[in-house]
């Protein structure tokens, strides 16, 4: 290297620290230290010495913060750990239930106060992002909880998200995964519909969906253009590093140049948190984006780790929710009734249009008939409408003294509006449902599930293009999609050849689809992504499944005898056994999944694995434990049974022999399992 180059390269990587740190300055601390005009010099200083040695371009350069080009599709990643979801606390009687049950599980004394966080709970889109050695990698969205879309471009298209975490008193691990929220400011959310608007686009109904559609776009220029914004709040897996509470890890957040909320709050005892959410829920109506609520987490992690999760919740961590919902008085303009895909016909209250938290509101669901009867809702009252959860209108209650007499009574329809069919409530049901399967509706519902993003995936076939199909008698079933052609869907409105081949490319990559999409597109009554995780990792083929008996389907986990019966009704439906007929005629192949084995030798047993494994990669060394019955977990505690030590294995390996946690190495780890496999 020639001494200028040598000297670029040393410029270079001042001018990146210098323009990292004005960056944390100015989006984290919102305290810049230098003009708009000093920081556009060193970035253009950057970019001319970059254009000069395009050896010095590394990704993590302020100048390739947003990538060129425009991305095709979201690939699939699985978590390394699960992103739960929280229970919530409606109020101060359900929170302080909450901690009763954790000094219950724990065998803690009543007057012995928990240590607390109390952080407000941002109403946006949870996002997780990887860093190697302080370096971002990738970026995930929360998916399913169990895997995400890739994100990665769009992510380092957020100014507040940083390329290079900051050096610090506290070097960063190995790897590390960094959880929290991607949101928008009113503001932002305003500016951006605005323009939508403006250019006969479809506006988005609230800031979090706008923010939850600015992290998939296929263009990250255009990501960029939404100006999002980061709270980071949580910690997924790591590697090479330990950390002891939730405050510690706010607090080094905070100096690797992570955003972090500054309305958070350490707490002593229940009644601190309670203080802080009072204080909230006043305090609120100054910020300038959605919140809904409190989140409260036990600081301590080894805490944590002893309260473990509970199903898809962690015990040490709940949300409190008992503000007063945004609520707003209209009037109801008629009752309608829509069907749904399994036939249930729902009531939906069409409103005078009336603004509420921001929001502007013209229906809301009144669930079903009984629910109007207990609240005596008429056409043309005058009701109290809220969004439960600030997101679903619903009507709350009505205003009797409104009431001029001219209001009508509403009857559940005896037939289908539809179909005209009938329609039958099943005794100990609170719904009606139109049983004929031929019903427009429900094919067109069932079809816009089936092509769903969490379901077969087949993007691009939208509500309105399915609504024409079934209209024109183009398709019938979902298993007509895969004989559409571009002769087929030429003649639909706004359907351009491009579009119609991108389609076409879609479904015909949806007959590779895992077999938990398939189960869970096709339907099943009571069987959501979960229990189609369920069913597929325990049967490991369609056969399997539809040939399991009501016994065998109940015995596995999140099944259940109910939903073991709902699963042996709907492959012994003739309607049913001719769709799975005519997909798997079609070429729908869901890909094989492993099928879990009868082995449950690690049964009870949960182990961990730490430090750098030589044969295996981490993921797939816990798949084996999990093949075997067991449970594989990131941290160690009283309940740990085993913990496999690779090179460099750091404060977990120190743990375990802290607590007389039984230590094995990878190798020995391997000769267990084929022994155990031999014998």
């Amino acid at each position: 290297m020639t001494s200028a180059a040598a000297g670029a390269a040393a410029r270079a990587g001042e001018l990146r620290r210098l323009i990292g740190e004005h960056n944390h300055r100015y989006y984290v601390l919102d305290d810049p230290s230098v003009s708009d005009a000093a920081f556009d010099a060193l970035m253009t200083e950057l970019q001319q010495l970059e254009a000069e040695y395009p050896e010095l371009v590394v990704p993590e350069s302020p100048t390739q913060r947003v990538a060129a080009g425009v991305s095709t599709g979201f690939a699939t990643v699985a978590h390394r750990a699960p992103m739960l979801s929280l229970d919530n606390a409606f109020g101060e009687a359900p929170l302080r239930a909450w901690e009763a049950r954790n000094r219950t599980y724990l065998g803690m004394p009543g007057d012995a106060p928990f240590e607390y966080v109390a952080e407000l709970k941002i109403d946006g889109a949870s996002i997780s992002l990887h860093y190697e050695h302080g370096k971002l990698v990738r970026a995930l969205t929360r998916g399913n909880g169990e895997e995400g879309e890739e994100i990665t471009a769009n992510a380092r298209a957020i100014a507040t998200i940083p390329l290079q975490l900051l050096e610090s008193s506290v070097p960063p691990p190995e790897f590390i995964e960094v959880r929290g929220e991607v949101y928008l400011t009113f503001e932002e959310f305003a500016r951006i519909n605005a323009g939508l608007e403006e250019g006969g686009g479809k506006t988005f109904a609230n800031p979090r969906n706008a923010a939850a559609g600015s992290l998939r776009q296929r263009d990250p220029a255009l990501t960029a253009h939404r100006r999002l914004n980061t709270f980071m709040y949580t910690l997924g897996a790591v590697d090479g590093m330990a950390f002891d509470a939730q405050w510690q890890l706010l607090e080094t957040y905070r100096e690797w140049g992570l955003r972090t909320n500054p309305n958070v709050r350490l707490c002593r005892g229940i009644d601190e948190v309670l203080a802080f959410c009072d204080e909230w829920a006043v305090r609120k109506e100054s910020l300038n984006y959605d919140i809904d609520g409190v989140v409260v987490k036990v600081n301590a992690f080894a805490v944590q780790a002893e309260l473990g999760a509970a199903s898809r919740s962690p015990r040490w961590a709940i949300a409190y929710k008992g503000y007063t919902p945004n609520q707003a008085r209209t009037v109801v303009e008629e009752i309608a009734v829509q069907v749904g895909r399994l036939g249930t016909l729902t009531p939906v209250a069409h409103l005078r249009p009336v603004n509420v938290g921001g929001v502007t509101v013209s229906r809301a669901t009144l669930h079903n008939e009984d629910e109007i009867r207990r609240k005596d809702v008429r056409i043309g009252d005058t009701v109290v409408v809220q969004r439960a959860g600030e997101v679903i209108p619903e009507v709350v209650e009505v205003v009797v003294d409104a009431r001029t007499g001219a209001e009508r009574e509403f009857r559940m329809p005896e037939e289908c509006p539809v179909c005209r069919g009938e329609v039958e409530r099943a005794a100990g049901e609170a719904v009606s449902r139109c049983i004929n399967v031929s019903c427009p509706a429900q094919i067109r519902e069932r079809i816009r599930h089936f092509v769903s993003r969490n379901a077969m995936d087949i993007e691009g076939l939208g509500d309105k293009h399915i609504d024409q199909l079934v209209t024109r008698g183009i398709i019938a079933s979902a298993a007509d999609i895969y004989s559409l052609t571009l002769e087929k869907l030429g003649p639909l409105e706004r359907m351009g050849d491009r579009l119609a081949a991108s389609i076409l490319a879609a479904i015909q990559a949806g007959k590779r689809r895992p077999l938990q999409r398939l189960l869970f597109a096709v339907g099943i009554r009571h069987v959501g992504e979960g229990g189609a995780r369920a069913l597929a990792r325990a049967f490991g083929s369609l056969e399997a499944v539809r040939d399991a008996s009501e016994e065998q389907l109940a015995a596995v986990p999140d099944i259940g005898p109910t939903t073991a019966a709902s699963i042996r009704h709907f492959f012994h439906d003739p309607h049913n056994q001719q769709l799975i007929a005519a997909l798997e005629e079609a070429g729908v192949v869901p890909e094989a999944q492993q099928r879990a084995p009868e082995s449950n030798r690690f049964a009870g047993k949960t182990f961990v694995f730490t430090g750098t494994l030589q044969q295996l990669k981490r993921e797939d060394a816990e798949e084996i434990v999990r093949q075997h019955g067991g449970n594989a977990s990131g941290s160690v505690s009283k309940q740990t049974s085993c913990v496999v030590a690779g090179e460099k294995a750091g404060s977990k390996l120190d743990k375990a022999r802290s607590l007389g946690v039984e230590v094995i190495t990878e190798a020995e780890f391997l000769e267990r399992v084929q022994r155990d496999d031999a014998s």
